[in-house]
């Protein structure tokens, strides 16, 4: 028999055994559940630098005081339809979870509401946070900051973060419309890479992987990439009072200062605008025109696809992570 380096799990599996390794790592039920599910949904679609491979760090971090393990979030400004969550340096996900739920709700008074998040963690895929939104018939766009990775236009330090967009437009009879994008290039460990991708720690281009995760990496689009991940820095961090980039703890490393990085979620009700009715005429018309071209594929809709599959299939885990975390649940995932 050959022996694989995956598992497969089924999505619930897979959630009760990161909400375990959570829950060992003195995290409270609701950030447990909350985080969880977001790591899961990633896994699900196919999205694994935001799934459960993150949870090995997330633990050490909870373990070792940089997320408090029992900070409870809690909306601490208010008016009408804009408010902001204080994440008390915990998770990000729980903090995310109110700020959502609480928007719906403004949003559907207001026909518009503005989350912001402050004092806050890595939030994973920004589409995850957006799917309340498409469901409630909303349309939402989700920015986060993140810790310095890149200069801006013509600088020499890491001042801005990856920053990464979201937004989602329902449909009303069929799957909403999602884009989720983060605003560098992607470098990896050992493969070269195309030129103006990323820098050396000295500033200096190059093709290099190795010296690239040294150094910085830089947005596509080149100066209009850098001015939009600028626009997202203030967007998440200014409005909210969090950290900058070039000032939060890094996501990546067990020691160091607490990430304090700050979010902005903005809902906008159709019917308060346009109408809804004329709002879904206008998103169909334009999906028509597209789909035309035999090759468009609509933003989000792989992801749907790959999401059913691993409903019915199962997850596929790295074996050797899969040991991990069942080793930070406390082994009580042998009866899996």
């Amino acid at each position: 028999m050959t022996v694989t380096d995956d598992i497969v799990l089924s999505p619930a599996t897979l959630h009760s055994l990161a909400r375990r390794a959570l829950l060992e790592a003195g995290a409270t039920a609701a950030t447990a559940d909350a985080t969880a599910h977001a790591l899961v949904y990633a896994d699900a679609r196919g999205l694994s630098s935001h799934g459960v491979a993150r949870l090995p760090m997330y633990l050490a971090q909870l373990r070792n005081g940089r997320v408090d393990a029992a900070a409870v979030p809690a909306i601490v400004r208010d008016k009408g339809a804009a408010f902001l969550v204080d994440a008390a340096d915990g998770l990000a996900f729980d903090a995310c979870a109110l700020a959502i739920s609480t928007g719906i709700e403004r949003a559907r008074t207001f026909g518009t509401a503005a989350a912001s998040v402050t004092r806050s963690h890595h939030f994973g895929a920004g589409a995850y946070h957006l799917e309340a939104v498409g469901k409630a018939g909303l349309v939402g766009l989700a920015f986060s900051n993140a810790p310095g990775s890149m200069p801006v236009w013509g600088g020499k330090h890491p001042l801005l973060g990856t920053n990464p967009i979201a937004a989602v437009f329902p449909r009303a009879k069929a799957e909403p419309l999602m884009i989720d994008l983060s605003l560098s290039h992607v470098v990896r460990d050992g493969k070269p890479i195309p030129e103006g991708w990323a820098t050396t720690i000295d500033g200096e281009p190059t093709t290099d992987a190795r010296a690239a995760l040294d150094g910085m990496m830089l947005p596509f689009g080149g100066a209009k990439g850098a001015v939009l991940a600028l626009m997202v820095e203030l967007l998440a961090a200014a409005l909210s009072g969090a950290q900058f980039g070039s000032e939060a703890g890094s996501f990546l490393t067990e020691d160091g200062p607490r990430s304090r990085v700050g979010h902005l979620f903005w809902l906008l009700d159709p019917d308060a605008l346009a109408g809804s009715r004329v709002y879904q005429q206008r998103i169909e018309t334009l999906i028509e025109l597209m789909l035309v071209d035999d090759d468009v594929r609509l933003p989000g809709y792989r992801r749907h696809e790959i999401a059913a599959a691993s409903a019915s299939a199962g997850i596929a885990l790295n074996r050797k992570l899969f040991e991990q975390l069942k080793t930070l649940a406390n082994d009580r995932a042998d009866a899996l």
